[in-house]
């Protein structure tokens, strides 16, 4: 019998439809058979899983249109579906009508966000569109908190939504009523449609077209925008379906209810249905929700393990998985580079006397301007003070991982907890010096992201970024929690003598030793940058089957910017719980993780500097503002830096260095090619955009908006 191969292992054609599906049905083997229970929570796990599945179809939509991961997936159902709980648990309006007005907000919400936010990223590197669904999320998180308001509420937490009609079936030990009942028939019905809708109709088939090659469908007369404004339009539909049933269930719980720990069942699906697979998408979800019920029900006083099977399930999962050799997943993984570069400052200028004080001049003036802070700070700000260069170190470590290595983690903090917890260790429970500590928390540090980045081997960094980040709610909920792990130090850390001779009680001598720790680790980084390994970790960045032609170790390089990446962050983490003199989970937490991707890439993934902006960037609004608006300029400003310096706020500062080089070389008459070529390419390419007539793409896009999809070729 004709064989090929799968995803897994060599299949007969006649099984290969079956290979995507795969997944699904380990995960509910592995569920029958460690974790089995009742006919009831098995139903529930169904019942959910079909809530998540439209989220997730959401999630795929979107892929297909822009390839990217949507982090406001969820938060586009949320705002509607807050407004439809207002209606009908506030005001009293029948269920069918706040229904119908929730709907009809969430495709006008959806449409809005691609014409105002979406669009304007149309030609940005596919990360930074990822990060802008970031700041997004957030954005819907202060809308979804402030809604309540208009109904004299403060949060819709004790609001219960009545059910659509009355029904009372119990399934073993769980009582299923109307809401349960709806979502059966209704989840299943919008799959069903939303599966008719893209295989058999004329604008189905033209976002499919669109998907596979915007490009060369634009040429041959599709809509690509139009249709990318009805995706969003459609998945934002799907996520308030989804979030307003599951509130109906589970109740309403404000800005929560889709949170990372809920979203990261659909993006585990996603994964798992490999980005596009619809029906494999659809079954993964219903899988994973149903292992959730399994987990829940053998371990009821230990919800944290659902979180640390589910990582486990995505990591063992995707590294046996073979990569994908298909032409759109190479185009979209090569399209993930965001970090700009810096240039290095012309060898023409680099010897004059005024560049080379500026040089080494700069940074020791801003040194010991930062190291002087005590005397004009107070304790409590000089905390403050060592928790920012601590999160400098934090983003410094993204930039090391991303930025150089081009592999994108959202379960950073998963890192930084390892450090946090194993440096107690050393120093509360084995007594060891603190610099000892530093180092044995680094090394626990980088093993841990060796390990997680082991799919990075076979995998784009979709994978990845979904599978560190399950690894973070694995660890904030289970693996570093202290009320599932007694090993971790509950008591006030003590901070020992620094090599049993400087005292560090003071909060002014603990900010001086984390700032030297600090400017250390940036010294060795860049030193880094500089030599062979920093070159090979740009190369494989930027072409790893180029890198490894050149007989350059692909694997090696990868896993060495994990290992670096992890302790520089493991490193920040035990100079947190010294600061804090705690160990708590709450800097840990999986959302801290994307709140600190996000600050590094709009620092700078492409400088050094651009960490400690990032990471000012990140605690200026956490100690500033009331808890309901921290979000607000957090949001905004992640959507107004991306857009106007994609580079981030590092690239300005490297701008404004270039400008003055250039002031300097025309004021003493040098000749810089570069500088020359910059000014050049300047004017040919603005005098290009007055001669050339629009590009094809925007030409084709505005007459096919013009015509009926249907009457173009297909």
């Amino acid at each position: 019998m004709p064989t090929r191969r799968g995803p897994f292992l060599t299949l007969p054609d006649g099984l290969r439809p079956f290979a995507p599906f795969a997944p699904a049905v380990a995960i509910v083997v592995l569920q029958l058979v460690a974790f089995p229970t009742g006919v009831g929570p098995w139903s529930l796990g169904v019942v959910t899983g079909l809530l998540t599945a439209l989220v997730a179809l959401g999630l795929a939509l979107v892929y297909r249109a822009n390839r990217i991961l949507n982090f406001a997936q969820g938060d586009l159902g949320t705002v509607p579906a807050t407004i439809s709980v207002g209606l009908i648990a506030v005001t009293g309006l029948p269920y069918v009508v706040g229904a119908l007005a929730g709907l009809a907000i969430a495709l006008v919400l959806g449409a809005l966000i691609e014409l105002l936010i979406i669009r304007r990223f149309s030609r940005a590197p596919r990360l930074l569109l990822t990060v802008a669904t970031i700041g997004l999320s957030q954005l819907m998180i202060v809308c979804g908190v402030l809604l309540p308001r208009w109904w004299g509420k403060t949060l819709f937490v004790d609001q219960v939504i009545p059910e659509p009609f009355h029904a009372h079936i119990e399934i073993g030990s769980v009582n299923f009523s109307g809401h349960e009942v709806l979502a059966v028939i209704v989840a299943p019905l919008l799959l069903v449609a939303l599966t008719l809708f893209l295989r058999g109709t004329d604008i189905g088939i033209a976002v499919r077209a669109s998907a596979e090659r915007s490009d060369r469908a634009a040429l041959l007369g599709v809509p690509v925008r139009r249709l990318q404004t009805l995706v969003w339009a459609v998945a934002s539909v799907l996520s308030f379906v989804g979030v307003f049933l599951y509130a109906g269930i589970f109740g309403y719980s404000g800005a929560g209810t889709l949170s990372p720990q809920a979203l990261i069942f659909a993006l585990g699906a996603l994964v798992l249905g490999r980005m596009d697979h619809l029906p494999a998408i659809c079954a993964s979800a219903v899988a994973l929700r149903i292992l959730e019920q399994g987990v829940l029900a053998n371990n009821p006083s230990s919800p944290g393990r659902t979180y640390l099977v589910l990582a486990g399930v995505l990591l063992v999962t995707l590294s046996l998985r073979r990569a994908s050799t298909r032409r759109s997943d190479t185009d979209t993984s090569s399209s993930w580079t965001a970090a700009e570069e810096v240039r290095p400052i012309p060898a023409e200028l680099r010897d004059l006397g005024i560049v080379r004080l500026a040089r080494f001049g700069v940074p020791l003036a801003l040194v010991a301007a930062a190291a002087a802070l005590p005397l004009l700070l107070s304790p409590s700000n000089e905390i403050k003070a060592a928790t920012v260069a601590a999160f400098a170190l934090i983003a410094l470590s993204v930039v090391v991982l991303t930025g150089w290595a081009g592999q994108v983690s959202l379960g950073q903090m998963s890192f930084v907890a390892a450090g946090g917890a194993m440096g107690a260790v050393a120093t509360h429970t084995w007594h060891t010096d603190l610099s000892l500590a530093l180092i044995i928390a680094g090394v626990a540090g980088a093993v841990v992201a060796v390990v997680v980045g082991l799919p990075a081997l076979r995998l784009p960094g979709l994978f990845l970024a979904v599978t560190t980040l399950a690894f973070a709610l694995a660890s904030s909920n289970f693996l570093l929690n202290r009320k599932e792990q007694t090993w971790i130090p509950r008591d006030r850390l003590a901070r020992p003598d620094l090599f049993r001779t400087f005292d560090l009680n003071g909060q002014a001598a603990m900010y001086e030793f984390t700032l030297a720790v600090v400017v250390i680790a940036f010294l060795a980084v860049a030193g880094i940058r500089k030599s062979r390994t920093g070159r090979v970790l740009l190369a494989v960045r930027d072409n790893d089957r180029g890198a490894a032609a050149y007989a350059v170790p692909v694997v090696r390089a990868k896993l060495t910017g994990f290992a670096l990446s992890g302790f520089l962050a493991a490193v920040a983490g035990c100079l947190l719980v010294h600061i804090n003199q705690q160990y708590t989970e709450q800097p840990f937490q999986a959302a801290q993780s994307l709140n600190v991707f996000t600050a590094a890439v709009v620092g700078g993934l492409g400088s050094l500097p651009g960490a400690v902006l990032g990471a000012l960037y990140l605690q200026g609004g956490t100690w500033f503002l009331p808890d309901r608006w921290r979000l607000l300029p957090s949001a905004a400003g992640v959507l107004v830096v991306l857009l106007a310096l994609p580079g981030g706020l590092g690239n300005l500062l490297y701008r404004g260095r270039d400008a003055l080089l250039r002031l300097i070389a025309e004021r003493r008459g040098i000749m810089v090619a570069s500088m020359v070529a910059d000014r050049a390419g300047d004017d040919v390419v603005a005098a290009v955009k007055v001669a050339l007539p629009p590009r094809p793409g925007a030409e084709a896009d505005a007459e096919a908006d013009d015509e009926p999809v249907g009457s173009g070729t297909r």
